[in-house]
């Protein structure tokens, strides 16, 4: 079995067995559940509040609980993070991560006790790999959000920012690419802003769900091996280490088996990607030329835009958060394909919903967050074209429609060009 060699020689592995098993099975060829500290956490949280109920119904001493809650509080405080190597993805529905976890937090608290501290016998009491994982993985990706969330909401308010700054200033609508009426940039930025805030509750609505967690469901949902009340004590013991509203599942049979509310996030996260997307195309469009292209709107000259052509600048900004949006629907539909694999009574392909949907979040957050910085509280309208463009709206002609009839208003405006007299 290969475990590697860890540049401390003095190290020396909490894992056991089971853990240098899983390694073998699925060598990691992408993060490791130690790379991810929310999951690490998150099954911290997990393995302390079973303890501290344990404890209370009478399934554990207080000698080992205290010495597993202290192993708990150690990890929770970064210590230990390189005995956790096995492969985030991984087959088995999560059952290397739990046994990898029971593991070091038996022989540390093996170690703080002075006594025995068994990895399935009182790590893992009352608890299966079938709650724990999906409650800890709950756990990881309710920690998570707050960071896409907050960069989304940034985004929107330089949105904003801009419909302020830009509120009088008119510029050229268009539908199907072909000259429209007039609009403000106020009214353009107002609508982005509106669009991205309204696609950001549904993602922070659809997390929510994961507050319920099947903690107590041991087996395929039927409660075997735990004492009475367990998932209740264990769920306000996880509220409480979390500042969470966290609650027992009313039907643990349900959240084992389906695990749609993970489609639904997956789904909310790739509406805002594609909203965000839809944004920075169109900053892209209005940004392009200058000379041949639209050239209405001027976005920050971030680097060169190429190595032949003197000072031309590409819209890389854009581009970067349309190429992650393409990434995050790529794991939406990963998510949605690893949901609907669900058979019976549980859906084994946890890890790599986990995986896919901290992707998502990942990719969100810095797609936000770039594009708030680089590109939008720097664009300005002041493009070459913005004035000369103006020329060719068609508000006047509309406007003699409603009062002197649709054929009128055409013939009129065919008899005297295509200039549309927008700017007279």
């Amino acid at each position: 079995m290969s475990t590697g060699i860890h540049p401390d020689s003095t190290w020396a592995p909490l894992y056991g067995a089971q853990t240098e098993l899983a390694m073998d099975n699925f060598p990691p060829r992408g993060r490791t559940f130690g790379d991810f500290p929310p999951l690490v956490r998150g099954y911290a949280q997990v393995k302390l509040a079973a303890a501290r109920a344990n404890q209370a119904l009478g399934v554990l001493d207080e000698q080992r609980c205290d010495a597993i809650t202290k192993a708990c509080q150690e990890i929770l405080d970064g210590e230990h993070a390189d005995h956790f190597p096995t492969a985030l993805v991984h087959g088995g529905g999560g059952t290397t991560a739990n046994m990898n976890v029971n593991e070091v937090i038996a022989a540390r608290a093996g170690e703080l006790a002075g006594a025995t501290v068994h990895p399935n016998d009182h790590v893992n009491a009352s608890q299966s790999t079938n709650d724990t994982y999906p409650t800890a993985m709950a756990l990881a990706l309710l920690s998570q959000v707050d960071a896409p969330v907050a960069a989304l909401n940034r985004l929107a308010d330089a949105l904003e920012s801009k419909a302020a700054e830009f509120d009088t200033t008119r510029r050229l609508g268009r539908t199907c690419l072909q000259d429209a009426v007039t609009l403000t940039a106020g009214d353009t930025h107002r609508a982005q802003a509106a669009a991205v805030r309204r696609t950001t509750g549904v993602l922070k609505t659809a997390t929510h769900a994961l507050t319920t967690v099947p903690v107590g469901a041991t087996a395929v949902g039927t409660g075997i091996g735990a004492p009475a009340h367990f998932a209740e004590r264990c769920a306000e013991e996880l509220a409480r280490l979390t500042g969470l509203p966290i609650s027992a599942s009313e039907n643990p049979y349900d959240s084992l088996a389906h695990f749609d509310p993970y489609a639904r996030i997956a789904s909310a996260g790739a509406r805002v990607a594609i909203t965000m997307a839809k944004i920075a195309a169109d900053v892209r469009l209005l940004s392009s030329g200058p000379r041949g292209g639209f050239g209405e709107l001027t976005i920050p000259a971030v680097q060169a835009g190429s190595s032949i052509m003197p000072a031309k600048v590409n819209p890389v900004i854009p581009e970067y958060v349309m190429q992650l949006s393409y990434r995050v629907r790529g794991s939406a539909h990963t998510v949605e394909c690893a949901v609907a694999a669900g058979e019976l009574e549980l859906n084994v392909m946890e890890p790599v919903i986990l995986d896919a949907l901290s992707n998502i979040f990942d990719d969100l957050a810095a797609a936000a967050t770039t594009f708030t910085e680089r590109c939008v509280l720097g664009l300005n309208w002041n493009g070459p074209h913005r004035e000369r463009n103006l020329a060719g709206a068609l508000d006047r002609w509309v406007e003699m429609a409603a009062t002197r009839g649709y054929e009128s208003a055409t013939a009129e405006l065919r008899a005297g060009g295509s200039d549309g007299g927008a700017a007279r």
